[in-house]
């Protein structure tokens, strides 16, 4: 993995918020939405140095785009978003650890990340999120706050389940939020929207209006419907 440093923004002890593209793209929703709403900088670019894979256009081939950018406004780090997330668990581990790396640079004190939660239950149209912590005592100051943490015992894989081991591993306070899904494959922007919801409780401040997030949840609705 290589990084690329564009610019050195003038920020101490941000929140980093953190997430890959996973089932139902919840991470890259959140992610896009939070950078396109504040209007975040880019100060940072990793890039796999080697493609993994490449893309039939029907008859020719192109490269994929295979980077990841790092993002900042007042208070807070941003990255990730994109379309995939790396193909190797050395190009993966290799970004948990400069996320951390740029964590300590700018002294923050907090990861959040988060991804899509699959289950069986009808959401009706409000899926809940659940949060799970990297200490007891910071699961025990969620359940204060009555947000719901995860249910059972399991296995969180890729970049949005990693980072919070890496985070522990550091000495670094992270919360993974999952937004509930029950078609993968689809585009969950209500997820999303629980999801940004949640993080706003958590952070104290505004992330942005998601109405235009509802109108397309409808749209998808309304196609999976037909």
């Amino acid at each position: 993995m290589e990084f690329f440093q564009t610019e050195e923004p003038d920020i101490e002890k941000p929140i980093v918020i953190a997430a890959m593209q996973d089932m139902g793209n919840v991470g890259s929703i959140v992610v896009n939405f939070i950078n396109n709403s504040l209007r975040t900088k880019k100060f940072r670019i990793a890039k796999a140095p080697f493609p993994t894979y490449v893309l039939d256009q029907g008859g020719y081939i192109d490269l994929p785009n295979e980077s990841w950018e790092y993002k900042y406004t007042d208070g807070l780090i941003v990255f990730g978003g994109d379309t995939s997330q790396p193909q190797s668990n050395q190009e993966l581990h290799s970004l948990c650890q400069d996320v951390i790396d740029i964590s300590k640079k700018y002294s923050a004190k907090f990861i959040y990340t988060l991804g899509g939660f699959h289950t069986n239950r009808v959401l009706d149209k409000n899926p809940k999120t659940f949060v799970t912590t990297t200490s007891i005592e910071l699961t025990k100051q969620m359940e204060r706050l009555e947000i719901k943490t995860t249910p059972q015992t399991s296995i969180i894989t890729g970049f949005n389940g990693l980072i919070l081991g890496f985070a522990k591993q550091n000495g670094i306070q992270g919360i993974g939020m999952y937004g509930e899904l029950n078609e993968p494959q689809i585009p969950q922007y209500r997820a999303a929207i629980s999801i940004i919801k949640t993080l706003e409780k958590l952070t104290y401040r505004k992330l942005g209006n998601t109405s235009q997030l509802e109108s397309m949840a409808q749209e998808i609705e309304k196609n999976f419907d037909n």
